[in-house]
């Protein structure tokens, strides 16, 4: 079993704009009987998955998700050779089978990068290849970068890929890391906290 998740931790690096993360203590051992911290981070924290609400007005929301949606046979995705701001199209993902798993991975070796400034400048996925996986029955989108759409520091309403995806019904996990020696076909699960909004971090894994 592997993790694949970024872990949660105080003043993390989030996608522009997002809420910052805060982690402190409430309640310490030695003066209250017990050790609780106070956690303060937006929905869309460190590894996480998008419900469709999440750009798509009247979408469904994380209580409207089921589990089953977020486990699975995975195809995972490694490509080589995309550098910092480059869109990947259908060719750069290599030769796909006439049917995909619902979950499909896209490895672009970013995670790396995952609270550097250059994470920001991320490789993105061209609309037309999202398209072409939702069309071979892709229903969750997994990519290792902040997102499948370009990052702009500054902010950006545009998100083709989450139109895409989500505007079909489907489900985007980002931030997964540690994906470099996951092999092509694995089982994976995305276990996110039970929260009925538009997004929840989840512990990402892949089964041996």
């Amino acid at each position: 079993m592997r993790d694949l998740s970024h872990p949660i931790a105080d003043g993390m690096m989030v996608y522009p704009g997002d809420p910052g993360v805060h982690l402190a203590p409430a309640l310490e051992l030695e003066r209250d009987g017990a050790a609780v911290t106070a956690l303060e981070l937006g929905s869309h924290t460190g590894t996480h998955v998008d419900a469709p609400s999440h750009t798509v007005a009247g979408g469904r929301t994380m209580a409207e998700v089921s589990l089953e949606e977020l486990v699975g046979d995975a195809l995972v995705l490694h490509l080589s050779g995309v550098g910092d701001g480059e869109t990947y199209g259908l060719e750069a993902l290599g030769e796909l089978p006439d049917r995909v798993p619902a979950i499909v991975v896209v490895d672009t070796g970013w995670w790396r990068f995952f609270g550097t400034e250059r994470a920001l400048r991320h490789p993105s996925m061209a609309p037309d290849a999202a398209h072409e996986l939702v069309a071979r029955g892709m229903r969750v989108l997994a990519v290792d970068t902040l997102s499948p759409d370009p990052t702009d520091a500054a902010g950006t309403t545009s998100f083709p890929v989450h139109e895409v995806v989500l505007g079909g019904d489907g489900l985007i996990v980002e931030n997964v890391a540690a994906l470099e020696d996951v092999p092509s076909r694995v089982r994976i699960g995305f276990f996110p906290l039970r929260l009925g909004v538009d997004g929840a971090p989840v512990r990402a894994v892949a089964f041996d």
